[in-house]
């Protein structure tokens, strides 16, 4: 018997972990499963990946996942087997962690198991949604369908992800650029002007006293900085990890003037799309209303989901208990209604999303718009900072001279 650790997600929403025993990890794996856990990642007790190698350990990205998705299907349409078209794929596959996985993937099918089976034994790899649609595609006997749709969804979910990026970027570059000025002028600029300060033997700005104190930190302790980034960072990934912190994080994301707009429209666009995506392959609405929970980012969207799935599952339609969240869009909450007195929600939702597409670009643009502004102010800041304690005693003295 082997030893394995394990993380999951148990029916509420709760991340769990420990340590099992098992004849193999599928067996692991299986035992989980019966216990109502959702795993998202199984390793073995020996197995040791250190913080370099997780570093170096290349992503998957949405992208790829579209691409694989778009390639088995035209593979599968040519009536290549499921086993010959993943040894296709992780021929010509470039991401060494997707190419890992496929083949994984492969032995396992080989062996007699399911393709969805061979995708769950690496969870960091494929997202349950693609394990579960791949699951629905081969009970049905619409594998190629079930890749189909998911092509369609990683795409989108891909383009989602590139707008939210786009919209930080020009603020953080704007961030980066003033870090760095700060640093050059704490570094080659103040100390050019400490014996000159000091000479003057006046009380010197504060400006000045803040900058002087900022180069000797970065010149003779900068030891100290480096142990104060670390303890911060360290304590912002702890803090972010708790729930409190976590909780805190996704009330701060969806109440935020600048962010509300874009955090909310990008949830219901995600929210939507998944939602069609897993309904449109036949999967049950409360498995697929947990799936799309797990996948949400932001708890106050995540914890407010798996209760609403046990809203749903005693009776109450689905537009009740997302109403009550009141975090969704009144539209989306509309939409999801009509749908259910059509009795189309998925084809609904589709459409939802569709126009929540539209509106993240609205919002992406009136983002880059806002911090387009705040960014030159704290610029300007901190030139007007610099300038102040570089001048500020330089003028005083000459001030000084024409007032003998």
């Amino acid at each position: 018997m082997a030893q394995y650790n394990y993380k999951a997600v148990d029916a509420s929403g709760k991340a769990k972990k420990g340590t099992i025993e098992a004849a193999d990890r599928e067996k692991a794996m299986d035992r989980l499963k019966v216990e109502g856990l959702s795993v998202t990642e199984i390793r073995d007790a020996g197995e040791s990946v250190g913080p370099q190698l997780a570093f170096l350990k290349a992503k998957v990205k949405s992208r790829d996942l579209s691409v694989v998705c778009k390639q088995m299907v035209s593979i599968l349409n040519a009536g290549v087997t499921v086993i010959t078209a993943l040894e296709m794929l992780s021929e010509q596959m470039d991401n060494k962690t997707l190419k890992a996985g496929i083949v994984e993937a492969k032995i396992h099918v080989e062996k007699g198991g399911s393709l969805a089976d061979g995708f769950r034994l690496n969870p960091d790899v494929f997202p349950p949604i693609m394990v579960n649609m791949v699951a629905a595609g081969e009970a049905s006997g619409s594998l190629e369908t079930s890749f189909d749709r998911l092509s369609v969804h990683f795409e989108k979910d891909d383009a989602l992800k590139g707008k939210i990026k786009g919209a930080l970027t020009y603020p953080i570059m704007v961030m980066i650029v003033a870090i760095l000025v700060i640093i050059v002028v704490m570094v080659a600029v103040i100390p050019n002007f400490v014996d000159m300060f000091a000479e003057m033997g006046a009380q010197l700005p504060l400006a000045t006293r803040i900058m002087m104190a900022g180069s000797d930190l970065f010149l003779h302790k900068w030891y100290i900085l480096i142990i104060v980034v670390a303890l911060v960072v360290v304590g912002f990934k702890m803090f972010k990890a708790s729930s409190f912190g976590e909780l805190l994080l996704a009330k701060m994301a969806i109440n935020a003037p600048i962010f509300k707009d874009l955090v909310i429209k990008s949830n219901a666009a995600s929210f939507a799309r998944t939602l069609s995506t897993l309904m449109g392959a036949g999967i049950p609405m409360l498995d697929a209303i947990e799936q799309v929970a797990k996948m949400m980012g932001n708890k106050i969207f995540r914890d407010g989901l798996m209760e609403t799935k046990a809203q749903v599952a005693k009776g109450l339609p689905l537009s009740k208990p997302l109403k009550d969240m009141e975090v969704f869009p009144t539209m989306l909450v509309q939409m999801v209604k009509i749908g259910e007195e059509t009795g189309n929600i998925e084809d609904m939702m589709n459409k939802v999303a569709d126009l929540y597409d539209r509106e993240v670009d609205l919002a992406t643009e009136s983002l880059t718009q806002a911090m387009e502004p705040l960014t030159m102010v704290v610029m300007a800041g901190i030139v007007g900072l610099i300038v102040a304690a570089v001048y500020g005693p330089i003028i005083g003295m000459y001030q000084g001279i024409d007032n003998m």
